[in-house]
């Protein structure tokens, strides 16, 4: 019909942030899809035009393959509703969540429907699931693969709760020529058990004592070995947050000789040092642990030639009771960062600082996450993916407060740290869930399986 819009939804917008680099342009969206993008002016008929402001950019909706929500079972430490409207906040509109610290853990097809149900109507944003792969489910494997999970996740020494057992060697080459049999991907907390058996007990407040009991031997030797058993087996295989910087170029080596690995670091291993982290500030805590100043650097130089591939928050929350801020002992307080609000600026505040290009931030955490975990039609640009969008201003600074925040305890390490890079607007397959015109959001996400990832 004469007049009719040809599209539901324009943006228009001088700094656009696509496959190809940054460019004033137009995007288009049809039926939740980018349809078009053309040149800033194109004449695209549309029922709604959004115009961004001068100092806005336009970003693809970021994907974090590294969330642990705890629900259910221990939704007092997170849960679906808060930690989606915390990543929608944060300009993600993906994530994958972990398969340990919910009760149950999902470790099976029956823990994954419960795991579903604990979510479905909850999620603000889309959301997929991580399969566990523990001692003893070996079994188990194949159905949750069938089922829609992303891939497994296992460790390689005690996981901080007993329903979620390590793997030792052999279980660990048994695992992987199980999911070499349909080419899943494994994805390994890297840390020798025995190395930090033999290493000082952490205990008090000094971050020092904290830091000499995960040595970075024990993640280097434990990385080493799942380089050789993925070479051994020909399974996929990826590192989960690399805070050692001396296991790059042995990661690097074995890419070179046809290892099938990716790796990924965080936020926090790319912002704070160990030297500056002080007495009995167990908002820190993670393992492995923050490092030095120089390894930090290291790890900057391995995003920027490409041995890390992706930057995810390994948003790791609990309650304040049990991050024991009341003493300050490292050895005891539970060990995670919650930080998914704001991975976007804390990476961006030290990139632009190192020369870095937003650019490069969105290949980073929106494009290379994406990819890992086979999510097509995410992360991107383009014609054809999902209208997932950030309106994000990169020079308007703040100051983080925790009482801002989205997720359920008022608990992180960047309380009070000044960081660039505002996310004024989130945008979930063309609608909005977060901006100015979003009062009362709606829990509009969907649940995502490998085998129909929309």
């Amino acid at each position: 019909m004469p007049g009719t819009a040809e599209f539901d939804l324009v943006f228009r917008a001088r700094r656009v942030v696509g496959p190809r680099g940054t460019a004033p342009a137009a995007v288009a969206v049809r039926d939740e899809r980018i349809a078009a993008v053309e040149a800033f002016d194109a004449p695209l008929p549309a029922a709604r035009t959004v115009e961004l402001a001068d100092d806005e950019v336009l970003l693809p909706g970021l994907v974090d393959t590294h969330v642990h929500v705890n629900d259910p079972g221990r939704s007092e430490w997170e849960g679906f509703g808060t930690a989606t409207r915390a990543a929608a906040a944060g300009g993600i509109t993906t994530l994958v969540d972990m398969p340990l610290n919910s009760l149950p853990p999902t470790t099976d097809t029956p823990a994954l429907a419960v795991k579903q149900d604990a979510a479905r109507d909850q999620v603000h944003i889309d959301v997929g699931f991580w399969g566990g792969a523990i001692r003893g489910n070996l079994a188990e494997l194949r159905g949750l693969h069938e089922a829609g999970v992303f891939g497994f996740k296992c460790f390689l020494l005690h996981s901080g709760v007993d329903e979620f057992p390590p793997l030792d060697a052999a279980e660990l080459d048994a695992a992987l020529r199980e999911v070499a049999r349909y080419d899943a991907l494994m994805i390994v907390h890297a840390e020798d058990s025995e190395a930090i058996e033999h290493a000082p007990t952490a205990h008090g407040e000094d971050y020092r004592d904290f830091l000499g009991s995960r040595p970075r031997g024990a993640e280097n030797l434990a990385i080493a070995h799942v380089l050789e058993a993925a070479r051994r087996t020909g399974a996929r295989v990826h590192i989960l947050h690399l805070s050692s910087s001396d296991a790059l170029p042995m990661i690097a080596s074995a890419r070179a000789d046809g290892v099938r690995v990716t790796v990924e670091t965080c936020p926090h291993y790319l912002s704070f040092t160990a030297e500056e982290i002080p007495d009995g500030a167990t908002q820190f805590k993670c393992c492995p642990p923050i490092r030095e100043a120089a390894n930090r650097e290291l790890l900057w130089r391995g995003l920027a030639d490409g041995t890390i591939d992706c930057v995810v928050s390994d948003h790791s929350p609990c309650t304040p009771e049990l991050k024991r801020l009341d003493i300050g002992d490292f050895g005891v307080a539970w060990g995670g960062v919650s930080s998914l609000q704001l991975g976007l600026p804390a990476v961006w505040t030290q990139a632009r600082l190192r020369g870095y290009e937003l650019a490069d931030v969105v290949r980073w955490m929106a494009d290379r996450p994406a990819a890992l975990a086979g999510l097509r039609h995410k992360g991107r640009i383009e014609v054809g993916a999902d209208a997932d969008l950030c309106v994000f201003a990169p020079d308007e600074a703040f100051v983080v407060d925790v009482a801002d925040l989205h997720h359920r305890n008022p608990v992180s390490p960047y309380h009070g740290r000044a960081l660039s890079g505002a996310v004024r607007q989130t945008w979930l397959r063309g609608a909005p869930i977060v901006g100015p015109e979003v009062t009362d959001p709606v829990a509009r996400g969907a649940l995502l399986s490998r085998t129909q990832t929309r």
